[in-house]
């Protein structure tokens, strides 16, 4: 069952405020998929130089978040974007740079403002990574404010 958050939000094109439900064009099953080619920069040997040319699993789960993330932003409505949440994946396989590796994202469940989606990834010979990724909607104005408010608080330490 699909859940919705309805929050209270200034209309961008007025002063009033309106009810704006975040999350009524999302559908669970939608999926979303973003390629990418791996290059050296995407490798362990980019920041290890004495480990393999395989593309890294830090970049691996970045596509898997972006895919996530992209897919969804699209659907909301104006100054609406996603963060990641939660992160379970396993990296299954190496992938050597030049090959293409797609991500695919499918939204699961749609719970308050969380999005849960299974990702995978593909390099064109094999399934290289796979799990799940939880997001959480969040208004950008609000969310710069806090990130904005927490750096102040550190620079004063």
């Amino acid at each position: 069952m699909q859940m919705t958050n309805t929050k209270q939000v200034e209309s961008s094109s007025s002063t009033t405020r309106k009810n704006v439900d975040i999350t009524a064009n999302l559908r669970i099953g939608a999926v979303y998929e973003k390629s990418i080619t791996v290059c050296r920069e995407m490798t362990v040997a980019h920041y290890y130089s004495h480990l393999p040319e395989v593309y890294a699993t830090p970049m691996m789960i970045l596509l898997m978040e972006a895919t996530a993330a992209e897919g969804a932003e699209r659907l909301l409505p104006e100054g609406w974007i996603t963060v990641g949440a939660h992160v379970d994946v396993k990296h299954l396989a190496p992938t050597p740079a030049g090959l293409t590796v797609t991500a695919r994202a499918e939204l699961l469940a749609v719970e308050g403002s969380a999005l849960l989606f299974a990702v995978e990834a593909y390099d064109g010979v094999e399934k290289i990574g796979e799990g799940t990724h939880m997001r959480a909607i969040v208004h950008m104005e609000d969310f710069e404010a806090q990130v904005q408010a927490k750096g102040l608080s550190c620079r004063r330490r």
